[in-house]
């Protein structure tokens, strides 16, 4: 907190960070002095630190946070017909794969199904592994080998995906995403296992995170344009990976609400939907909903 306090800006009265195009190797923004990408949400400090970042008079901060972009692309991209129908059917992704994985019917999935499933939705497509499945999950490692292969057995378009990716990689020495932006992975030619590994782990997930960070910064322009367009004095003020804020004047509100999901939702054609939650408040805490 005490390091944040020394960045206000005598003039501004703000703190103002610096956003980054090319430091990352997925084309996520990044963000230095001070780092605003990485204010802890879930934790108690971090609440309180997001308390502090409050608008100006006659303001709120609105928040808009893509909702499960990664696995929505992740549908899109391998054309897995059981994750595309759950995300057309507006299901809830984790509770539908907890009933497809562990066999019971969605109405029957408990906390915990649904708690390990969502682990093994977002680890999957980062090549986790069942050793590090296991530990986050605080299970064997056999029953973490377990859930990974049933979750490839439910979504097999996935696994083909995912296999093809690495072959087509290892080959090209690059991944691409689907906007054609590539990543060179000299990783996957070393002999090194661990390199190699981890080159793979980065051809499975570079084309799902490389196009999200791909389309979040569509719907910044179109967001920007919009809002420059509809003469509203609301501006975008931070990016935090598949989130924008934006403060927004009390008379706006509707209107900007309005811009920010038609632009957020429509910066790319999926063969599912894109959807983004949408909250505003006084503070940056607020906001979050």
């Amino acid at each position: 907190m005490t390091g944040l306090l020394d960045m206000i800006n005598e003039k501004t009265g703000r703190v103002h960070t610096t956003f980054h195009q090319t430091i990352t190797q997925t084309g996520r923004l990044s963000s230095t002095d001070p780092n605003l990408q990485n204010i802890p949400v879930r934790s108690e400090l971090g609440s309180n630190v997001r308390r502090v970042f409050v608008a100006k008079e006659g303001c709120v901060l609105t928040d808009a946070d893509y909702s499960q972009i990664e696995l929505r692309l992740l549908a899109h991209i391998s054309n897995d017909q059981a994750m595309t129908n759950a995300f057309l059917g507006n299901e809830d992704i984790h509770t539908a794969t907890a009933s497809q994985v562990f066999g019971v019917p969605m109405e029957e999935v408990t906390p915990a199904m649904r708690r390990n499933a969502k682990a093994v939705n977002f680890g999957i497509v980062y090549g986790i592994g069942a050793f590090s499945l296991a530990e986050d999950l605080n299970i064997s490692r056999k029953e973490a080998e377990t859930y990974i292969q049933d979750y490839l057995s439910t979504y097999r378009g996935v696994k083909n995906y995912l296999d093809e990716t690495v072959r087509q990689a290892e080959k090209d020495g690059y991944v691409t995403t689907m906007f054609g932006r590539r990543r060179y992975l000299p990783e996957l030619a070393s002999t090194n296992r661990n390199i190699h590994e981890f080159g793979r782990r980065c051809a499975m997930n570079t084309p799902i995170q490389g196009a999200a960070a791909d389309i979040i910064k569509i719907a910044m322009a179109k967001v920007y344009k919009r809002l420059l367009a509809e003469n509203l004095s609301s501006k975008l003020i931070l990016q935090i990976h598949d989130e924008l804020i934006i403060e927004t004047k009390e008379e706006e509100k509707e209107r900007v609400f309005a811009v920010l999901k038609e632009e957020m939702e429509r910066a790319a054609d999926l063969t599912v939907p894109l959807l983004c939650d949408i909250h505003m408040g006084k503070s940056w805490f607020d906001a979050k909903g």
